[in-house]
């Protein structure tokens, strides 16, 4: 038989035990579970990826039992190498994935498999050709960015010149969005003569570098302006005027900023950068990933904004903060 002492130990124990205290994952009560998100760019070396970085770290720390796995292919054109990074998480059953494909088909169908296996997806700055099986996509309105881009351009031209389009690699949507934008608007100007615009580069600056002193040498003075779409081009085009000694004599529009890029629109040897909110971008993926996961309703697009930044207004404190984003290494 037990005794009172004893037993009435054995009752505060049970109390205990049921909870009432303060919780260690901070935030969302006692049984509130950690979520173990992925989050799964395009690659890691580029600013870029960088600024996701911080933006998805930023949503975990405000939301609390949320636990960021950062990985991706070092080379953006390793859609292979993506695909595997997805079914590892998918192994690990991970809470939910949130992915940047680098391929808009050959990433449909890992997605799908994630999905059979109860972990969702939300897209980010890339879409699926498929969007079906996802919870969410969250991203710049890239063929805006590119209409911005070609008003720019033709803006600074006058209406009237040669120019070069220097492509992303092909089956990446967003940047093939950016580059259908810029061609929209550059029809609307027939004083304006599109001398190349079936130039594709992937992620490797120097081999932009290579193909853009190809097109500045293929077409000397006839190049009065260029458009770049993405963050490795900016830098092969930038390298590339300078050797041929072109640099702030053709008119030169791109798309993201980076040191190298933002030093030349202080110089007017850019004319504008579209710029679009990384940190934003990633902070919006794990906020609608937590959300689905927290049974709360999240909206199929979400878009992230895209501006315009010139010599002439980089200086005003909402362009410069998007031209130098957080970043996490």
């Amino acid at each position: 038989m037990i005794g009172r002492t004893a037993l009435l130990m054995l009752v505060m124990s049970l109390i205990g035990c049921g909870g009432g205290g303060p919780s260690e994952s901070a935030g969302h009560g006692d049984d509130a579970k950690t979520l173990r998100i992925a989050v799964i760019p395009k690659g890691t070396t580029h600013d870029y990826w960088k600024s996701v970085h911080a933006g998805a770290r930023q949503a975990a720390a405000e939301l609390g039992d949320v636990e960021i796995i950062w990985n991706g292919p070092d080379d953006e054109k390793d859609k292979g190498g993506q695909i595997r990074i997805v079914d590892s998480f998918v192994a690990q059953h991970v809470d939910g994935i949130c992915l940047a494909p680098i391929d808009r088909d050959a990433l449909v169908a890992v997605v799908k498999r994630a999905k059979k296996r109860g972990i969702p997806t939300v897209i980010f700055d890339s879409a699926l050709s498929d969007l079906t099986d996802i919870v969410s996509y969250v991203a710049t309105d890239n063929h805006h960015g590119g209409v911005v881009a070609g008003e720019r351009l033709a803006e600074v031209l006058g209406g009237k010149g040669g120019v070069i389009l220097l492509r992303y690699q092909a089956g990446s949507e967003s940047t093939e969005q950016r580059e259908r934008g810029f061609l929209d608007v550059m029809k609307k100007h027939p004083g304006i003569k599109i001398l190349s615009e079936s130039q594709r580069v992937d992620s490797d600056t120097q081999k932009a570098l290579s193909v853009s002193e190809g097109l500045l040498y293929d077409n000397r003075d006839a190049v009065n302006g260029v458009f770049t779409v993405c963050e490795p081009n900016n830098k092969g085009m930038l390298q590339a005027l300078k050797n041929r000694k072109m640099l702030g004599k053709v008119k030169f529009v791109g798309f993201d900023p980076d040191p190298l890029s933002v030093e030349a629109l202080r110089k007017k040897q850019m004319d504008g950068i579209v710029l679009q909110n990384p940190v934003r971008m990633g902070y919006l993926a794990v906020k609608a990933m937590v959300a689905h996961l927290r049974g709360e309703k999240v909206d199929k697009r979400i878009p992230t904004g895209e501006t315009l930044a010139t010599p002439d207004n980089m200086d005003d404190p909402k362009i410069h903060q998007l031209l130098f984003p957080k970043q996490l290494d």
